[in-house]
């Protein structure tokens, strides 16, 4: 699939890291670094504009090095991009630790995934086919 895209960063486009990989890494595209305190959240620019084709998305998510090693998340994840939108992409970003984190120009913040997706129709109805769970919601398959 081509999509259409914008690079106005210094940073190379987002690309795939090995054959099997199914997000490709943002980078900030900052003047200056941000420091995150514990708890603080910052809405980091990448100098990309996409144009996706309607039935996709693209999908921000956090980058699990990242979360791991340094506690920094994206907040709303997985952000959606929708294939309408013509902004620049953004990255919120999170810092859960304890430590200040600065995000450096080029930093790799976030992962990108195009994913296709279905548009709903809804169907009013009275009532539900029943299933073995039935109610059933959180928990209540069990922990083990």
């Amino acid at each position: 699939m081509r999509i259409k895209i914008i690079n106005t960063s210094s940073h190379p486009l987002p690309h795939y890291e090995t054959e099997a990989s199914a997000g490709m890494d943002l980078r900030a595209n900052l003047n200056l670094p941000i420091v995150l305190k514990p708890l603080e959240r910052a809405l980091v620019k990448t100098g990309l504009f996409i144009e996706l084709p309607i039935g996709y998305e693209a999908q921000v998510r956090p980058r699990s090095g990242l979360a791991f090693k340094k506690g920094i998340t994206v907040l709303n994840s997985p952000g959606t991009i929708d294939a309408d939108y013509r902004g620049e992409i953004g990255v919120i970003l999170v810092n859960l630790s304890n430590e200040p984190f600065t995000v450096e120009n080029g930093e790799r913040i976030a992962q990108l995934i195009i994913a296709k997706h279905e548009r709903a129709l809804w169907e009013e109805v009275v009532e539900l086919s029943e299933t073995s769970r039935g109610e059933g919601g959180f928990g209540s398959t069990g922990v083990k």
